[in-house]
C-alpha cells in the first residue's frame, strides 16, 4: 500500500479509502443491498491487512448501523491511533424539526451520536455531507470549529456541492480564524468528470485533498456494459446519476475494456488507476462487497497508465448534466 498526505495537512492516508456504506443492517435505512455485520467484518479486516488505514462512513448510512459495525470491527482488527476514521453529517436521522441539516444544534448532537456508535472519543475527519441551504454557513463553520477544538474531530472536510459554495466556506472560515476544510469528497470517475471544470482546480489551488466517491460509477466501470448487479437494480440514488448519456458512456466503457484486456487486468483496476492519476486526488473511496473487489482496488494502486491510455479513456467523454447534489 502507498500513502500520501491529506492535502496540506501532515495526516498520512492510504491511497485507497474503504467506503463503508456497503456495511450496515439491510433492513435499516434505504440501502437493501448492504451487508450485515457477519458479512462485513471479513472485508473490513481484509482492508486493514492490506494496509488501508482510511475508512469512511456516515451517520445516515443504514440508519447509523454502518457506524456501529465499522466501529466494532476496527476496534477488533486495528489500533485506533493507526486508523484514519471519517464520518459525515447532514442527512436526516429522524423525522421532525432538527432531525438533520447543519445547524449548530444538529452538528453538536450528531457528532456525539456518531462517536457513541463508532465507539471512539474522536473521528479523524468530520465531513458535511451536503450544503445546507437553510443554515448560514457561518453557523455551520463555527460549530465545526468548536467540534475540532473540543477534540471530537481532528480535521473537517466537505462533500459534493458547487465550487462557489466551497470557495465561500473556505473564505468564511479563513476570515474568522476557524478550522478550515482539508478535503473534498466529490463525485468523480470516467463517466462523470464535471468536477474538472471548477471544483478540482479550486482544490488544487487551495491544497485541498480530493477523495472521490463512486470512482467506479456504482460498479459500471468494473463490468461488461450489459451486466448489472443487485445494487444497481435497487440503488435509487444511483439511478439518478448515470442516465441519458448511454451512447457516449458506452465508448468509455469499451475503452476501459480494451485497455484492461491488453494489460491482462480487470476493468476495475484500469478505472481506479485513472482516478488516482488525477490531481489532487488523494484516495478514491472504494466500496467492496467481495474479497476480489478489494484485491482489484489494492492492485490498482500500483498500476501506471501511459499518456496514450489516458487519452484513449478520456477522449470519448462529452459534457454531462450536474448530478449528485442540489
Amino acid at each position: 500500500m502507498e500513502y500520501t498526505r491529506l492535502g496540506r495537512t501532515g495526516l498520512q492516508v492510504s491511497r485507497l479509502c474503504l467506503g463503508c456504506m456497503t456495511y450496515g443492517q439491510p433492513d435499516r435505512g434505504t440501502h437493501p443491498w448492504t451487508l450485515d455485520e457477519t458479512a462485513s467484518r471479513p472485508l473490513i479486516r481484509q482492508a486493514v491487512e492490506a494496509g488501508i488505514n482510511f475508512f469512511d462512513t456516515a451517520n445516515a448510512y443504514s440508519d447509523g448501523t454502518s457506524e456501529e459495525i465499522v466501529g466494532r470491527a476496527l476496534k477488533d482488527f486495528a489500533r485506533r491511533d493507526e486508523i484514519v476514521l471519517a464520518t459525515k453529517v447532514f442527512m436526516p436521522m429522524r423525522k421532525g424539526a432538527n432531525g438533520g441539516g447543519l445547524s449548530r444544534k444538529a452538528i453538536l448532537q450528531e457528532i456525539d451520536n456518531s462517536l457513541r456508535r463508532l465507539g471512539t472519543d474522536y473521528v479523524d475527519l468530520y465531513q458535511i455531507h451536503r450544503w445546507d441551504y437553510h443554515t448560514p454557513i457561518e453557523e455551520t463553520l463555527e460549530a465545526l470549529h468548536d467540534v475540532v477544538k473540543a477534540g471530537k474531530a481532528r480535521y473537517i472536510g466537505a462533500s459534493s456541492m458547487h465550487a462557489w459554495q466551497f470557495a465561500k466556506a473556505i473564505y468564511t472560515a479563513r476570515s474568522h480564524g476557524w478550522s478550515e476544510f482539508v478535503s473534498m469528497q466529490n463525485h468523480l470517475n470516467l463517466l462523470y468528470r464535471e468536477e474538472e471544470r471548477d471544483m478540482l482546480p479550486l482544490c488544487r489551488d487551495q491544497g485541498i485533498a480530493v477523495i472521490p466517491w463512486s470512482p467506479l460509477a456504482r460498479g459500471r466501470l468494473a463490468r461488461e456494459p450489459e451486466q448489472s448487479s443487485e445494487r444497481q437494480s435497487s440503488d435509487e440514488f444511483g439511478k439518478t446519476l448515470y442516465t441519458g448519456m448511454e451512447d457516449a458512456d458506452r465508448q468509455i466503457l469499451d475503452a476501459v475494456g480494451e485497455i484492461a484486456e491488453a494489460r491482462g487486468v480487470p476493468r476495475a483496476q484500469v478505472a481506479l488507476a485513472w482516478v488516482m492519476h488525477q490531481s489532487p486526488v488523494a484516495a478514491p473511496i472504494v466500496g467492496a462487497s467481495k474479497a476480489g473487489q478489494l484485491d482489484d482496488a489494492v492492485a490498482a494502486v500500483g498500476l501506471t497508465l501511459s499518456a496514450e491510455e489516458i487519452e484513449k479513456l478520456q477522449s470519448p467523454y462529452v459534457p454531462h448534466r450536474v448530478v449528485g447534489f442540489k
